[in-house]
C-alpha cells in the first residue's frame, strides 16, 4: 500500500485546509485509516480516523474543528481542518495497516501562522 498526503500550507489563525490521502496499491474500503500529526520536538500524535463503517475518533484538541471522512470510490480520506490554531502547526501524516504491517504516508505540513 502506497499512501500519498497532500494538501498542507500555510494558513493564518482561523484559516481551513483540506488535506488528502490517496491510496495505491490497496483499496481502502475495508480498512481504517488514521491521520497522525508531529510537531517539531514533540512525539507523534493521532488526530483523527475512521473505521470502514464510517466511524470517527477525534483527539480532544481537534473535535469540533476537524471533520475526517472517505471516498471509497476514489480510494481517498479527507481531513477538512477549521479554525486552525497555531498549535496545530506540524507534519500530518495518514497511516493504515494490513495485519500487523503498518502503512505510512510522507507527510504533508500544515503551518498555522500570521
Amino acid at each position: 500500500v502506497q499512501l500519498q498526503a497532500s494538501g498542507g500550507g500555510l494558513v493564518q489563525p482561523g484559516g481551513s485546509l483540506r488535506l488528502s490521502c490517496v491510496a495505491s496499491g490497496s483499496s481502502l474500503d475495508y480498512y481504517a485509516i488514521g491521520w497522525y500529526r508531529q510537531a517539531p520536538g514533540k512525539k507523534r500524535e493521532v488526530v483523527s480516523c475512521i473505521s470502514s463503517d464510517y466511524g470517527t475518533h477525534y483527539a480532544d484538541s481537534v473535535k469540533g474543528r476537524f471533520t475526517i471522512s472517505r471516498d471509497n470510490d476514489k480510494n481517498t480520506v479527507y481531513l477538512q481542518m477549521n479554525s486552525l490554531k497555531p498549535d496545530d502547526t506540524a507534519v500530518y501524516y495518514c497511516h493504515t495497516k494490513r495485519g500487523l504491517t503498518s502503512y505510512w504516508g510522507q507527510g504533508t505540513l500544515v503551518t498555522v501562522s500570521s
